[in-house]
């Protein structure tokens, strides 16, 4: 089914109907083309293929129809006019700014993200792309970072680990003003619970490896922009780099985008009472879950989101040491950095995903080193929660 961007439907028939035809056989569920590359009626067609003056498949490093009807369905869900499918989430954003930018720009962004996000763009500056990091909640912040040369903002929201929420609208006029890319990693919220290009974004990244499998079994990244900015921009690099995603992983994403709006909100529901449940034990010291009262951007996350999604962060009393011993307590979390499985995980930032940064920078950030990190999975809510209060009470 082709999408139509003025058909009217919902997304949870998107996510079952969209990307990709059927071929001879006329197959229900689509098929995976595990092939490097594909055969030319004559020389002549082959030139044009590789020339793009005919359109067609040429090699799987960059026309693969598996890899395609990801794309497809995922801009049609996202609301965006086209996608492209990368190796991995950090391959897409390696992919956008590479793609957009040039040396002397310079780039606003989050403080609080994925800690390899900003060693990424702390890489930039050997290609002379400087990065400037500013409080996520902030609009002043944001302000005051632009300079002449600022040509991209980038921000995650809610942000890992802590959830905070930056106001997409509020920055997306703000890049609009100063001629920036506005560039959203939507890899918690997914399209299911947030669409950033309906609020103002122009670009939206994904770890496809994480909500959008949803079963934690492969890697893979997507951009969703301008059909324009796909074309012109992105898949001239893809094309020429090879950050491309295999045509087995873009099967398995494709499959779990057809369960996506319903595991997202099975996964906003145990958070949230697992987040309930944590803010009220004596042990716990802080909860951070944006569908919680207390969250300092509650309002603003119950206005752009449909769901508040499957990511609690809480602080122990007794530093790392109790939070370790929470960890290894846990008997239904799985010790793993991966998110967005339906098993659930449990992860100590502060030595795992923002290990690598400075102890200074996790303290900018606020990642304390009793911050412990849940991806809340499709278990039984109550079993969760009866696990957490036993390993929370030794």
């Amino acid at each position: 089914m082709n999408f139509d961007p003025e058909s009217g439907y919902a997304l949870a028939t998107l996510a079952c109907r969209t990307g990709g035809e059927h071929g001879s056989e006329f197959e229900n569920s689509p098929p995976i083309y595990a092939t490097s590359s594909f055969c030319f009626d004559s020389a002549a067609q082959a030139a044009a293929r590789f020339a793009g003056t005919e359109p067609g498949n040429v090699y799987s490093r960059f026309t693969n129809p598996t890899v395609r009807a990801f794309e497809e369905r995922l801009a049609a869900m996202e609301g965006g006019e086209a996608c492209i499918g990368t190796s991995s989430g950090m391959s897409a954003i390696l992919t956008t700014v590479l793609a957009l930018l040039a040396s002397g720009d310079h780039v606003i962004c989050s403080r609080s993200v994925f800690g390899t996000t900003v060693s990424l763009f702390t890489l930039f500056e050997k290609f002379g792309i400087q990065t400037t990091f500013v409080d996520p909640t902030s609009l002043d912040a944001w302000q005051a970072a632009v300079r002449p040369q600022t040509k991209m903002m980038f921000v995650e929201t809610p942000s890992n680990p802590l959830t905070e929420i930056s106001d997409i609208p509020a920055l997306a006029a703000l890049a609009r003003e100063c001629g920036a890319w506005f560039v959203v990693d939507n890899c918690f919220c997914t399209p299911a619970l947030q669409r950033p290009l309906m609020l103002g974004a122009q670009i939206v990244i994904h770890s496809a490896t994480k909500f959008l499998d949803g079963q934690g079994r492969c890697l893979g990244g997507a951009v969703v922009a301008p059909a324009a900015v796909v074309q012109q921009k992105l898949f001239p690099f893809l094309r020429t780099a090879g950050p491309s995603m295999s045509p087995f992983n873009a099967w398995v994403f494709l499959k779990g985008l057809e369960t996506l709006p319903l595991r997202m909100q099975a996964h906003s529901a145990s958070a949230l009472k697992l987040a309930t449940f944590l803010e009220q034990h004596r042990a716990v010291r802080r909860v951070y879950y944006p569908g919680l009262a207390s969250h300092p951007q509650h309002a603003l996350a119950a206005r752009q989101q449909s769901g508040f999604g499957g990511i609690v962060s809480f602080e122990v009393t007794g530093g790392q040491t109790a939070a370790w011993r929470v960890i290894d307590a846990l008997k239904l979390f799985s010790i793993t950095a991966n998110l967005g499985d339906t098993r659930s995980i449990v992860t100590h930032p502060g030595t795992t995903t923002h290990g690598r940064l400075s102890a200074a920078q996790r303290v900018e950030m606020g990642i304390s080193d009793e911050l412990i990190r849940l991806s809340v999975g499709l278990e039984d809510a109550g079993d969760l929660i009866g696990d957490l209060a036993r390993a929370l009470d030794t």
